[in-house]
């Protein structure tokens, strides 16, 4: 099981982390919103799928026994692809829709961002999986 204790050099990896995720996550969403506009929020639908993608293809990869070390876990699964996706956003994003009167656009973006974040998991830890040796070991988290 992964060691959850706070460190300071976890800490600081996770900061330095999320600062990366951050800039990525920026911009994915300046790329999304110069190529579609800004009728709907692509930029942070794209971050989320493609985080909830790495998320998986990591979490199986870095099942059980690893040598990778669990600041550095810490720094990926928290740091970068925490700063990368943005549930945070997406909720301000709805409530922007809603507000605005485009109330079935909101709805379609909430159950796009939840179905596509959740097949992506999935599909990332068959690819995790299938890269890792075909490990069928229980996920930890």
């Amino acid at each position: 099981m992964p060691d959850h204790r706070f460190t300071l050099l976890g800490a600081v990896l996770v900061f330095v982390g999320a600062g990366v995720g951050g800039v990525l996550r920026f911009g994915v969403h300046a790329l999304m919103h110069s190529w579609f506009g800004a009728a709907f929020p692509w930029g942070t639908l794209i971050a989320n799928v493609s985080g909830c993608l790495a998320v998986g293809v990591l979490m199986a990869a870095w099942a059980g026994p690893s040598s990778i070390r669990e600041e550095y876990r810490l720094a990926v699964m928290v740091g970068v692809l925490g700063g990368y996706t943005t549930f945070s956003a997406f909720g301000r994003e709805t409530m922007d829709l809603v507000q605005q009167g485009h109330g079935v656009r909101a709805a379609a973006y909430v159950a796009g961002s939840v179905a596509l974040c959740l097949a992506a998991v999935w599909l990332g830890v068959l690819i995790g999986r299938r890269f890792a040796g075909g490990a069928a070991a229980p996920i930890e988290h």
